[in-house]
């Protein structure tokens, strides 16, 4: 499973014209779900989202998480952070998992994450097209692969 997440200001997911997510200071997770994920990827995961230490205290340093802020979070399922661009220049999605198999795993990430910061979750729409807009505060993007743990 890999994530990025980045600290933002505001974001906001439109589909078909319609904004169906939009949040003010928090987070804005890009998730990729792949087969060989399951439910230790998504417990570590949303453990270390909820606490990571990005936002700034008093003193300007970034000692605060998202659930110390208050900030809201909204997921949004992204296969291309599974591309395989080692050959040719048409990336390949071959790790990416299979919506029977991501859209459960996708479905109870939000769940858990919900649990980590206790309160509701914003999302796009599995596999639809989705413009995502957001003003990224810092800039402060990091990028997190379960399976390296890092």
């Amino acid at each position: 499973m890999k994530a990025v997440i980045q600290r933002v200001l505001e974001a906001s997911v439109e589909i078909e014209n319609k904004i169906v997510a939009q949040i003010n200071q928090g987070l804005l997770i890009l998730i990729g779900i792949e087969e060989a994920d399951n439910q230790e990827d998504i417990n570590w995961l949303t453990s270390k989202i909820a606490n990571l230490r990005i936002f700034a205290d008093e003193s300007e340093v970034m000692n605060l998480s998202v659930k110390d802020i208050n900030g809201e979070i909204i997921v949004v399922s992204q296969f291309t952070l599974h591309a395989a661009t080692k050959k040719g220049n048409r990336p390949s999605y071959i790790k990416a998992a299979k919506p029977e198999t991501a859209i459960p795993l996708y479905e109870n990430f939000v769940s858990q994450m919900e649990n980590e910061v206790s309160k509701k979750i914003h999302t796009g729409k599995f596999g639809a097209d989705m413009k995502v807009a957001l003003v990224n505060d810092g800039p402060v993007t990091i990028i997190i692969d379960t399976k390296n743990k890092e």
